[in-house]
């Protein structure tokens, strides 16, 4: 697999993913990550996944106006332990286990598919979801996400945008400057720390019937 720092110019890391570290660059690119085979293996389970649109996810609706009508589904539990077997990344658990005072460790991801129009729009993934039982949600520390489709070009957009602010806010919105701009490529995963602004291109007419399919959600900790 090939590890690289995501920059718009990229470059390969001096050292190996054993010594990667959030703290030092806190965006990961690893193309190639999954074989082809794995790939296969999650798109069959998304095809028998249970999938809601965006027009009936009322409360993501809300936060993500204008953004086409992609779909989100559920991993079936032999797929989320694969996932999560293959997450098991030193990198990780020192990223995480810097926080001070964790009471309780969390995980969320999910299937999500993006077709021609569909696109997310900027946020920093702040928003830390809804309480639940009267508890304040986990904390969002790294966003992860994933590629599972067989094939992409670059005419069919759907990047993922990754920027930095530059300066103070103006109308409640911050400057922002592009710092990555990831494709969609098969088999690739990227992993950044929260918060940190990005949205997805919104995917072009040209990709016809493709479908983006990725697998993203987040790593979160919970706290007294």
């Amino acid at each position: 697999m090939n590890i690289n720092s995501g920059q718009v110019r990229p470059a390969l890391l001096p050292v190996g993913l054993e010594s990667f570290s959030f703290h030092q660059t806190p965006v990961l690119v690893i193309e190639n990550f999954w074989s082809a085979e794995e790939r296969t293996q999650f798109r069959q389970a998304m095809n028998r996944a249970n999938w809601n649109q965006l027009q009936d996810l009322s409360y993501v609706r809300q936060d993500f106006p204008n953004s086409g009508n992609w779909a989100k589904a559920e991993i079936a539990q032999p797929q989320g332990q694969l996932l999560l077997s293959r997450l098991e990344m030193p990198c990780i658990q020192q990223y995480i286990e810097s926080f001070p005072n964790i009471t309780r460790r969390h995980l969320g991801f999910s299937y999500y598919s993006y077709g021609a129009g569909d696109c997310l729009l900027t946020h920093d993934d702040t928003d830390q979801g809804r309480p639940v039982a009267g508890k304040p949600a986990p904390r969002r520390r790294l966003a992860m996400v994933s590629y599972f489709h067989e094939e992409w070009e670059c005419d069919w957009g759907g990047e993922l945008m990754i920027y930095s602010a530059t300066g103070e806010p103006t109308n409640g919105k911050p400057e922002l400057a592009i710092t990555h701009c990831i494709a969609p490529k098969p088999g690739s995963l990227v992993m950044f720390t929260v918060p940190r602004f990005h949205r997805v291109c919104r995917v072009d007419q040209t990709a016809g019937d493709h479908k983006r399919l990725s697998i993203a959600g987040w790593f979160m900790t919970e706290h007294a």
